[in-house]
């Protein structure tokens, strides 16, 4: 069983080790933070079933939370139609049992691995900001295209044009392997990916433009958090700067095989 976030995050933000990719070394956690803080976006990719990872991600944002920073949590997990709810969850107005029927709705891992972010986030008051579209839109443009989806589809995202460039579908390839192949039209995966991606971006710099005193933490898969995904489409749309932290993940995403082009810092364990 996890046992609560009291009981090891703050030992998590001391003992958490970082290696900046852009000064290419190693340090601790807490001497990375200054510069965590000088970005209104924090990335932190996860493999959605790796429960150190969400360990991970959770003492970030602790150590951002208890260094004074007002911090709102972006989640892939929720889309965001499902608002309502997750502000009914941080005020206290729906109970876990009832919360996590609705969780089960949006995401397919297991509550138990996110539960202690959550409960942090509802203990300390923390937003929790759904990011991502309805599953029906992705899997129809993956199958379809883009140009499939209604304006009443669209909705929000009306305005993302999902464009899909070579450097993208280069990225899309080496990011998400024998995923982005099979029986899928490739340029159809990667416009279902795009969407993802620009949609993460538009709902969080949505958020942040009405709170622009807080920093926004994102808990998003490796593949959406590295800078050629979300960041990009965040770069595209506004001035706002992000730092991306990945999970190490031995032969996919360490110190040899990844450079600051794709990330800022991994976290090492």
């Amino acid at each position: 069983l996890l046992s609560s976030p009291g009981c090891w995050a703050k030992q998590d933000i001391a003992n958490h080790r970082m290696y900046d990719l852009n000064r290419k070394k190693e340090l601790p956690m807490s001497h990375a933070l200054d510069d965590l803080k000088k970005n209104q976006i924090v990335l932190v990719g996860e493999l959605h079933d790796n429960r150190q990872h969400h360990r991970a991600q959770l003492a970030v944002i602790r150590a951002l939370k208890e260094d004074g920073v007002r911090v709102a949590i972006g989640l892939e997990m929720f889309r965001h139609e499902s608002q309502a709810a997750l502000d009914q969850w941080i005020s206290g107005e729906i109970d876990e049992k009832r919360f996590e029927k609705i969780y089960y709705d949006n995401w397919n891992f297991p509550w138990q691995a996110y539960r202690n972010i959550f409960d942090y986030a509802r203990n300390h008051q923390i937003p929790m900001i759904g990011l991502n579209v309805p599953r029906e839109i992705t899997r129809q443009v993956s199958r379809s295209g883009f140009k499939s989806l209604s304006p009443q589809q669209k909705g929000k995202i009306a305005e993302v044009s999902c464009i899909v460039d070579q450097q993208y579908m280069n990225f899309i390839r080496k990011a998400f392997g024998s995923h982005s192949h099979g029986q899928l039209n490739f340029i159809y995966f990667c416009e279902a990916q795009l969407l993802w991606d620009s949609a993460m971006a538009v709902y969080s710099l949505a958020y942040l433009e009405k709170n622009p005193d807080s920093i926004m933490v994102i808990l998003t898969g490796t593949g959406h958090a590295q800078k050629s995904a979300v960041p990009r489409q965040i770069r595209e749309r506004s001035n706002l700067s992000s730092v991306v932290i990945l999970p190490e993940i031995p032969g996919r995403i360490d110190p040899q095989t990844i450079n600051h082009k794709e990330a800022d810092y991994i976290m090492l364990d």
